[in-house]
């Protein structure tokens, strides 16, 4: 099973007692306004989303982990890795991403997971480099991909809603650990 530990952090596979906290974190507007259309997500969605989640690491080898903080126990979201398929102009691109519960915001939770997520993919899984792209205003995530090291490398649509999406990068001769 994989699991990173950061000084504040577990990045694991999801297991049964996730669902109802994810679940909280997507019913968040604030939270969610960012994502998609930006509508919240009842149970069923984020259990879905939790399965699909679980598939993309036994089919690709990585995905989004679960983040829990060492300290409570308790799940602050998640972190990691997944196939942008939704924006099929990147592919055959990796996405490192992330979504936190606003109680766990603005407390380096999100750069902590992320860079243990942006050291996984690179080192671990032998990645050539990485994007992540953010609905363009979402200045906390894009605050993130700076901390990363990554850089913007274009600004396109959301082929679905039409929002203007800004697409960033990093390659393994651009990160330092």
């Amino acid at each position: 099973m994989t699991e990173i530990r950061t000084p504040r952090l577990l990045l694991r596979r999801w297991c049964d007692n996730d669902l109802a906290p994810m679940a909280e974190i997507h019913a968040d507007p604030q939270v969610m306004r960012w994502i998609g259309d930006g509508s919240v997500r009842d149970l069923e969605r984020t259990a879905e989303d939790i399965e699909r989640w679980e598939e993309e690491w036994d089919e690709e080898g990585f995905g989004l982990f679960a983040v829990e903080l060492l300290a409570s126990g308790e799940l602050a979201g998640f972190a990691g890795l997944s196939v942008p398929t939704f924006l099929p102009e990147v592919l055959p691109a990796v996405e490192i991403g992330w979504r936190l519960g606003r109680q766990f915001w603005g407390q380096g939770y999100a750069s902590e997971a992320a860079h243990a997520a942006l050291e996984f993919a690179l080192q671990d899984r032998g990645l050539d480099g990485v994007i992540s792209i953010a609905r363009v205003g979402n200045d906390a995530s894009e605050n993130v991909m700076r901390k990363l090291g990554m850089v913007p490398e274009r600004e396109t649509k959301h082929p679905v809603y039409g929002h203007p999406l800004r697409v960033h990068t990093i390659d393994l001769s651009e990160y330092h650990a």
